[in-house]
């Protein structure tokens, strides 16, 4: 294609200020609003023109002809930092105004100072050596005549630490870069130098990492006048997807004004032989600025209803959790007021837990589940508790033991009840321990639910946790005396008499009592077998009974049916009475002893201290403030954002 008319009207940046001003000045002053805001750390992504390039591509060069205004240069990488570049049109400015912000500090330059004070600000941020640092440097410009634009300017991709750089510089800027250039919402400049070949360069390689289609990607080929030999196949052939095109400018050359840099790029697009074949739609730094506004109105556009539903999703949901979070106390009544609310839900808990056998809220953890655990407990106490009483040195040995010492004056035939007792007491007191195991290792368990409760409920205060597990310890300490004495009262009773109206205990004994004249007819009759089989004891010996007197194995015989017997109304007494004392304590100590002895802990000696106790965690605290900051940071992005979003629908592709 031919070079173009020198009377062919050339686009002006000052045309497109005008033009677009009003659709699109509300929109960038919005999204640079939030940026200023920091709602990014809210990891909400805003749309951002991000300028990347291999070391020495012009990537500084194009950034100064947009701005009109000299940027740090030297050897090596000159942009140590992210530099936020917020160009502003104000028509209304004889001198352009130049600021930088960073570190929640202002600094006014010109632009004569304006190098010196990047600089200065960069050493600042990254030190005064040649490290980098992701911490951003903004830079405000307002200024006649250029483009309402935002981009990011980032280090310079390079390979080989010189110049005292960090040995792992490559992998730093990498870093740096792929941070910004992630997101989808960002539009990729890929600075070109001219005379490379695109697909090695390794702004491209990254690029395509994250912008495989070249999308988001548009290309701003430099130094055009240096390199122009094949420059026209290379835009044109796009080897590396460059979704958004190509725009080929002329970098400003030594001491040339910006407005002569325009006229010779201008000249040189439409006089050189082979330059000026190039489409005049993709040549030249007013187009750029125009190609970057329109893709930033656009790209605008098209984030911020998604903007907008994520400010108000991170808004819900950090309302939602701190609304969740405990009272943040500020008086006595208030503390004492959370206090009595936090022991009623653990109360409450409690009583799902340990009573009512509900546990909805620890579905999965079988160990909280009481009711049933409590059932378990009792029936292996209940198995552990012999269910017969097994004899010792042979059948009857001890019965005729007792018997012949617990002889007196009197009639032969009346069943001795002393012998009877002192049986009883010595059976009785060989599995006194069972009982006593049993209702320990139920307070224990107990003692670890309670436990487990209140320090959930009281997770947020750590000085009225400390007081509460005091209170728990000594509260459970408390019902594991009563029930040591409770068992040992039950023991006690058990040996000091015999009694039951079980009816069972009569009808078990007079079936025993079946098999006594088969028993002694063995005894007595030497000709029949030495073993013989009795009911519900099973096959016995008696060949040591036979030189026995009759009388003494006969009493003996009754001694042990009775004992038998009556040993199942025991073992029945010694689980039912001690089921009835945990169900009992255990609902005591729910409804009544708990709040008492936690309150006496809490109160008792510290009226004054209530308040300091409920003090909350450093965690807690911190995490509060948090989600205030980041409340307030959204309820203004919302306001921000509320403003403009009628103004998108009216956002058209600048031409």
């Amino acid at each position: 294609m031919g070079p173009r008319s020198p009377s062919s009207p050339q686009p002006t940046v000052n045309a497109l200020t005008t033009s677009f001003n009003e659709q699109i000045r509300p929109l960038l002053d919005a999204v640079d609003r939030l940026r200023q805001l920091k709602v990014m750390q809210e990891g909400i992504e805003l749309p951002t023109i991000v300028v990347v390039g291999d070391q020495s591509s012009g990537k500084s060069s194009v950034l100064e002809s947009l701005a009109g205004i000299s940027l740090p240069r030297g050897q090596g990488i000159c942009t140590r930092v992210p530099l936020i570049m917020r160009l502003q049109e104000d028509r209304s400015l004889n001198i352009p105004r130049l600021h930088l912000e960073y570190k929640d500090k202002t600094i006014e330059s010109s632009e004569i100072d304006i190098t010196k004070a990047i600089e200065l600000a960069t050493s600042e941020i990254a030190g005064s050596g040649k490290g980098i640092s992701d911490t951003p440097l903004t830079l405000v410009v307002r200024k006649k005549g250029v483009p309402d634009l935002t981009m990011v300017d980032l280090p310079g991709i390079t390979r080989v630490p010189v110049h005292g750089q960090p040995e792992n510089i490559y992998e730093q800027v990498s870093s740096i870069i792929m941070k910004y250039i992630q997101p989808v919402e960002s539009i990729i400049l890929n600075v070109l130098s001219a005379s490379v070949d695109f697909p090695t360069c390794e702004s491209i390689r990254m690029s395509q990492q994250v912008d495989r289609t070249g999308e988001r990607t548009l290309a701003v080929v430099t130094k055009a006048d240096r390199s122009p030999e094949g420059l026209l196949e290379k835009v044109t052939a796009d080897e590396v997807n460059i979704g958004l095109g190509y725009v080929c400018v002329r970098n400003r050359i030594g001491s040339e004004s910006y407005e002569e840099a325009r006229a010779s790029e201008a000249k040189l697009f439409n006089s050189h032989h082979l330059l000026s074949r190039i489409d005049k739609s993709i040549v030249g730094i007013p187009v750029l600025a125009q190609r970057l506004m329109s893709i930033q109105a656009q790209s605008i556009a098209k984030c911020i209803p998604n903007i907008v539903r994520k400010i108000n999703e991170k808004l819900n949901s950090h309302l939602s959790e701190l609304d969740g979070m405990p009272q943040n106390l500020v008086s006595v009544a208030d503390a004492m007021r959370a206090f009595m609310q936090i022991i009623s839900r653990a109360k409450e808990t409690l009583k799902k837990l340990l009573i009512r056998g509900e546990f909805e809220d620890y579905p999965n953890e079988n160990q909280m589940h009481c009711t049933a655990r409590l059932v378990e407990m009792l029936n292996q106490y209940a198995k552990d508790l012999p269910a017969d009483i097994p004899s010792k040195g042979g059948f009857l040995v001890e019965e005729i033991a007792i018997l012949e010492e617990s002889r007196g004056i009197g009639l032969p035939n009346f069943l001795s009840r002393t012998a009877f007792l002192t049986l009883l007491q010595v059976k009785v007191k060989e599995i006194s321990s069972l009982p006593h195991d049993f209702v320990m290792k139920v307070w224990s368990y107990m003692e670890d639910v309670i436990l487990r409760i209140l320090d959930e409920s009281t997770e947020n205060y750590p000085p009225l946790q400390a007081c509460t597990r005091r209170a728990v310890h000594n509260l459970v300490e408390k019902m594991r005396r009563k029930s040591r004495q409770v068992v040992k009262e039950i023991i006690e009773m058990e040996m000091i008499t015999d009694y039951t109206c079980n009816p069972d205990y009569m009808k078990t004994w007079v079936e025993l009592m079946d098999s006594q004249e088969a028993f002694m007819e063995a005894i007595q009759n030497l000709s029949k077998p030495s073993k013989i089989h009795i009911k519900v004891i099973g096959d016995v010996d008696v060949s040591h009974l036979r030189n026995k007197h009759t009388g003494l194995v006969e009493q003996a015989f009754d001694i042990r049916m009775r004992l038998i017997s009556y040993w199942k109304c025991v073992i029945l007494r010694l689980v039912d009475v001690l089921a009835l004392h945990v169900r009992y304590a255990v609902k005591n100590l729910v409804d009544e002893e708990l709040e008492s002895e936690v309150l006496n802990e809490v109160v008792g000696e510290h009226k004054n201290e209530i308040k300091k106790m409920l003090e909350e965690s450093p965690s807690t605290a911190g995490k509060r403030a948090r989600l205030r900051k980041s409340v307030q940071l959204l309820k203004e992005s919302k306001e921000v954002v509320g403003k403009i979003i009628d103004k998108i629908n009216v956002i058209a592709p600048l031409e």
